[in-house]
This record gives C-alpha cells, sequence and structure tokens, in this order.
C-alpha cells in the first residue's frame, strides 16, 4: 500500500488539536462581552464577567474543599435559578460530572439516583431540602449537603442541620482565578441524566463533552439563535440538562431568563419586558400561554420563537400561538440524544398552504439536526430501511456524535440499545417521500386489536382536532374478545363541558376506521410528568382497572 503523505509528521498536537467542550463557550463570551448581560433572575442581573468568575469559584471550591475531580459526581436538586446555571459549568470545570434531579420526583426514586450515581456532593434549593434529606435517610451515599437558598423564594422551610453548608458561602471560598480543567478527552463525562424509570429502576444516561459541545451549537443554528438572543426558562434545566441550552446560550452570548416556576403570569411578564425571543417547553406550556386571561396577556413587540416536544401541537393550540405573536416549531429527541436532534425544518411553500394543512405538516418530527449523523425508520429485525410510503411502519434509529455514551453502569442495556450499530429509540414511525419521519407510537404503546395494530398518536390526532379538547391521550385496555381496545382519556377546554361519549364516538367515526373507535372515553385531568409528558404507564393501569370493573359488574350481573 502507498504511504498516505498527508499522514507523514501531521501528528496531533495541543497546538493544532484541542478536546471539544462547551466549557469553552463561557470562558470567550466572558473575555468578549465581559459586561453583557449573561443571566436575569428577579431583580438580578449577572454580567459575563461575573458568571464566569462564581463558575471558576464554585469549581475551585469542589475541588480544594470536598476532593471533587475527574469522574466524581456531583449532584443538584435545583430549579430554574442561577445557581444550576452555574453548576453547568462549575462541576464540570474540576472534572465532575453533573447529575440533575428531577425536582418532582418522591424520595425513593431520588435515593435509588443517589446511590447508583455515586454522588459525592449534594447541591439543593432550600425549597426542596426536605425532600432531599427525606432520600438521603433512604440512600447508602452520604454526600455532602450545600443548600442553595434563592432571594426569590420567600416561603418559611424548617431550619436545615448544623452541616449543611451555604452554597454562596461555598461559592465565597473558591478561586475566581481557578486554572479549569478542560477534559483530557472530549469523550470524557459532562453529565448524568436519569431515565424516567416507567418500567423498572431508572437508567443513567451519560453524556460526553463532544456531545453536549455539538448539540449546544446545534441548538443556535436550529432555533436561529443570533447573538445576544433572550431565552426565557420555560423547560426544566433538569431535564436532559435543558436540551444543552444552559450550553448554548454561552455560545452566542445571550441572556438567561430564569423562572422558578412555570406559570402564565410571570412568563408572560417576562415575555414583555425582557424582550425574550426564543422559548421551549411541552404542548401545555403552549396551552398555559393562550388561555391566560386577557389581563395577564401582554402585547409582544417582536415573534417569539417557540420550540416544543412531546405530543403534536394541535391546530387550534398552533393557531392560538400564531395569534398571540408565537412562531412553533416541533422538536423530538430522547434523553439518550442529549434532548433534541430532529427538527420539523420548515419549507417556505408550506406556509402558502391552509392551516388545516400547516397543522398537519408541523405534526411531523422531521429530519435530523445538523450535528446528527443519520436518523432513520428501520425494521429492527432486518435493520433495513422501511419504505419511503408515509405508511409502513419500523422503528426511529439515531446514529451519530449526539448519542449518548451509553447507560451507567448497565452494560446490558447499553448493549441492547445500540444493537447493529444504531441506537434504538423504542419510537415507531414512518418516513414520508420528503424524507420527513413521522412518529406513529412508541412501541409499547401500540395496541393490537383483533390482530390489528392501532396507533394511539393516530387516534389522538383525531381527537385533538375537536374545538372542545384541551387535552387527550388514548392506550390499550384490554378487551376479553379483542384483546384489546382503544380507552381515550380527555381533557376538555376551559368552559367546554357539553361534550359526551356519543359526540366524541361520532366525531372518530367520521375520522378513524371502526376498529380505531375508542371503546371508552374518560373525563378525567391526564397525569402528567414535570416535563409536561402524559404519564400513559398510569393512565394504562386505569385503563385496566376500568375493564376489571366493567368485567365485574357484567359477572355479576
Amino acid at each position: 500500500m502507498a504511504e498516505n503523505f498527508f499522514d507523514v509528521g501531521l501528528d496531533r498536537n495541543p497546538a493544532n488539536f484541542q478536546p471539544l467542550t462547551p466549557l469553552t463557550f463561557l470562558e470567550r463570551s466572558a473575555a468578549v462581552f465581559p459586561d453583557h448581560t449573561a443571566i436575569i433572575h428577579g431583580p438580578l442581573r449577572r454580567s459575563y464577567a461575573a458568571f464566569y468568575e462564581r463558575t471558576r469559584q464554585l469549581g475551585s471550591a469542589l475541588a480544594s474543599r470536598f476532593g471533587i475531580g475527574r469522574g466524581d459526581t456531583v449532584s443538584v436538586i435545583l430549579l430554574n435559578t442561577p445557581a444550576m446555571l452555574e453548576c453547568h459549568y462549575g462541576v464540570p470545570m474540576c472534572g465532575g460530572v453533573l447529575h440533575s434531579i428531577n425536582t418532582r420526583l418522591d424520595a425513593k426514586v431520588i435515593a435509588f439516583q443517589l446511590d447508583h450515581a455515586q454522588a459525592k456532593v449534594l447541591i439543593v434549593d432550600r425549597e426542596c431540602m426536605a425532600l432531599a434529606q427525606q432520600a438521603l435517610q433512604l440512600a447508602e451515599v452520604q454526600p455532602v449537603l450545600i443548600q442553595y437558598d434563592d432571594p426569590e423564594f420567600t416561603e418559611p422551610t424548617e431550619a436545615v442541620a448544623a452541616d449543611v453548608l451555604d452554597y454562596e458561602a461555598v461559592i465565597a471560598s473558591g478561586d475566581a482565578n481557578f486554572d479549569w480543567l478542560m477534559p483530557t478527552d472530549e469523550w470524557d463525562a459532562i453529565s448524568i441524566n436519569y431515565t424516567s424509570g416507567t418500567t423498572g429502576d431508572p437508567k443513567g444516561v451519560v453524556y460526553h463533552h463532544r456531545g453536549a459541545y455539538l448539540l449546544a451549537q446545534g441548538n443556535a443554528l436550529t432555533t436561529s439563535m443570533a447573538k445576544h438572543a433572550v431565552y426565557l426558562w420555560t423547560l426544566p434545566m433538569f431535564h436532559c440538562n435543558g436540551w444543552c441550552f444552559p450550553w448554548t446560550l454561552s455560545a452566542i452570548a445571550g441572556t438567561h431568563v430564569c423562572l422558578r416556576q412555570v406559570r402564565a403570569e410571570p412568563i408572560w411578564s417576562a415575555l414583555a419586558q425582557e424582550d425574550v425571543t426564543h422559548l421551549c417547553g411541552a404542548p401545555i406550556v403552549m396551552s398555559l400561554l393562550i388561555s391566560a386571561p386577557e389581563a395577564v396577556r401582554r402585547p409582544l413587540s417582536q415573534t417569539v420563537q417557540f420550540f416544543t416536544a412531546a405530543a403534536p401541537p394541535p391546530e387550534p393550540v398552533l393557531a392560538g400561538m400564531k395569534a398571540a405573536g408565537f412562531d412553533v416549531t416541533h422538536l423530538y429527541g430522547l434523553t439518550e440524544t442529549y434532548g433534541p436532534a430532529v427538527v420539523n425544518d420548515w419549507q417556505q411553500h408550506w406556509s402558502a398552504l391552509p392551516a388545516a394543512e400547516q397543522a398537519s405538516l408541523k405534526s411531523r418530527q422531521g429530519v435530523r439536526y445538523l450535528p446528527l449523523e443519520q436518523l432513520d425508520v428501520l425494521d429492527p429485525e432486518t435493520m433495513q430501511p422501511v419504505p419511503r410510503d408515509g405508511e409502513t411502519m419500523g422503528e426511529v434509529m439515531f446514529r451519530g456524535n449526539v448519542v449518548m455514551k451509553g447507560y451507567f453502569r448497565n452494560a446490558e442495556a447499553t448493549d441492547k440499545a445500540f444493537a447493529g450499530g444504531w441506537f434504538h429509540s423504542g419510537d415507531l414511525g414512518v418516513v414520508h417521500p420528503d424524507g420527513y419521519i413521522q412518529l406513529k407510537d412508541r412501541s409499547k404503546d401500540i395496541i393490537i386489536s383483533g390482530g390489528e395494530n392501532i396507533s394511539s398518536i393516530e387516534v389522538e390526532d383525531a381527537l385533538y382536532q375537536h374545538p372542545s379538547i384541551e387535552a387527550a391521550a388514548v392506550v390499550a385496555m384490554p378487551d376479553d374478545r379483542w384483546g384489546e381496545r382503544p380507552c381515550a382519556f380527555i381533557e376538555l377546554a376551559s368552559g367546554k363541558d357539553d361534550v359526551d361519549d356519543d359526540a366524541l364516538r361520532a366525531w372518530c367515526r367520521e375520522r378513524l376506521a371502526g376498529f380505531k373507535v375508542p371503546a371508552r372515553f374518560v373525563f378525567t385531568s391526564i397525569a402528567r410528568t414535570s416535563t409536561g409528558k402524559i404519564q400513559k404507564f398510569q393512565l394504562r393501569e386505569q385503563a385496566k382497572a376500568l375493564a376489571a370493573t366493567a368485567a365485574g359488574a357484567t359477572a355479576e350481573g
């Protein structure tokens, strides 16, 4: 084989190769735009110079006082506050791995995560301290406990033990000139995020510096974030590290507007007062915005970009958001892909189509993010792509640099997820002729009735077209004759209480094949996770109970 002269004397060295890490985004913005506002939180206005200084102090204190080094886990139970942003930089600056915990989990699950992640330090918002201490009573690990006392949280709480350290005192003890650590390799872990664990113990999804760097840049490109964009935190930062936006904003020297709680009034106030340009959230956040009273809503001086994931936005919600001054884009991803890795890239000529057609197009998940190398829908048995006909279902699979390292201390689950050289999402979908993918269901959510597959998403789409429906979720209900039948859980919009089973059954018959029409409609408040996702596993249990009750009544009769 002939010698390749492009490999001769052209080795990697510190001058021409450095590991990618999003930590450099903050260093650059602090140097170039030191006085630009990085963080807004209530009356607080913190510059990039101060933000960078505090993260270095945090990293220094974690290393010198608590011995945190490469590969050590620092867990946090924090809301969308400046401290949470500081932890996204300060923890990896000393080589630590950030473990962001869902603030709405119960103590038992938190204890499992702390033990599994081998937490050495736990930083907790004062509002969550009672929960954290309950978890620590159940946990085997006993990390150093630090309390963050947010000035925006004014409600009284129980006094903490004397050995609980104060976050601000920890920051003050650190060196503002700390010579923070670059990763030795961009493959080094930067964070760990746990899956919901609805089918067993949650799995720890490990992110690396390279993936976080690339996804953060991909966010800026995908969302058209210009320099100094203003981002409102309605998405929980604990969810997939806030889809990597804590790092994205530093790349463009943007401004974080923090919110402790997702409520209509503070959201509308921030949108108007802080000239917000971008925000993200589940469809429930859109409903919250457009259903707010007129006295709460504020006129917007600019079109605000809203990025949503989870369920496809219903047509009435899209229309309401457009009228209120928002441009909605549908994203898709998983914890294992650093958050969103698929975007419904809008084609200009679609804007001339009727609203109903636009809504149908917006409901598709779309095409791959720029930093994702491959996205496809494959037959999981043959690992071959499905036909591009918009009808043939397969499993959505990912391949690229924004796919997780794997599941922490779970080689079996990692191997299964990466079988065949692809990440298996567990989501079922189709590919349309134009290459855009569309989810049809989770593999566990497909309803098999009389041997026929029914997509719960297809039935939900039909229900969402009804003007009186605020939210709909369809799951399998056991049926003696058919095996399973669809059961629809319905939340009606405010003031819309004139809809009954017969009306919805007739509505569905006009839009669906007869065997896809729900056998039962349940009008209720639908359980959701803290990130707005409908908890279908709970609804499946409710449907089983309803079926059992009906069977018992029939037997008694």
